[in-house]
């Protein structure tokens, strides 16, 4: 995760080590959900020859992923890691560059609060209905709803975060500084895997 620049946040100290400690923890619960999808896709695996069946093991792998793939959002993003098309913001300097910057951030808040809300609405009334899975297990749907609208939601506050950051003055934290010499070319093409 990069550093916290606190020149220009806006935030008190512990409420940025809490909203960073809360994209690391995301970050985490969806590295934990990968190893899930390992350990069960292995059990599956394991058990077709065995003769040893695992209940609904699909339904639960499947779960794992989209709470994986949702609860990594907000991380990715925070980390500068997140796919970002800069081919129009790269060229742009000076102020210019700051109200490009502010323009995108605020569509992506408004895309990510749109998500958020209908998924937490989603998952709100998957409680109150009480909908179940239809597969061999019935699990409650708003307990794997979770993770996606989990994701959803910290994915709304990070961008809402950085929104906030970029119009007080500060400069974007999810963009990496160029690199300066051939080595940390070649160091971040390996990381990115080109």
């Amino acid at each position: 995760m990069s550093t916290v620049d606190t020149r220009h946040s806006i935030f008190p100290e512990w409420l940025r080590r809490t909203l960073d400690g809360l994209y690391l923890v995301s970050g985490w619960l969806a590295g934990l959900f990968l190893v899930a999808i390992f350990l069960i896709m292995m059990a599956l695996s394991a058990g077709r020859p065995l003769d040893i069946d695992v209940p609904a093991g699909d339904d639960f792998a499947s779960w794992c992923m989209a709470a994986s793939a949702f609860l990594g959002l907000a991380h990715t993003f925070r980390s500068g890691e997140m796919i970002r098309v800069g081919l129009l913001v790269e060229r742009i300097k000076g102020p210019a560059r700051q109200v490009v910057e502010i323009v995108a951030l605020a569509i992506g808040t408004i895309a990510a609060v749109y998500f958020a809300w209908f998924a937490f609405d989603m998952t709100r009334t998957s409680y109150r209905f009480n909908d179940l899975s239809q597969g061999v297990i019935a699990v409650p749907l708003w307990i794997p709803q979770l993770g996606f609208c989990g994701g959803l939601v910290i994915l709304a506050i990070a961008f809402v975060d950085e929104l906030l950051h970029v119009l007080f003055g500060g400069s974007p934290r999810y963009e990496k500084p160029a690199p300066e010499t051939a080595e940390e070319v070649i160091e971040r093409a390996i990381q990115s895997g080109a």
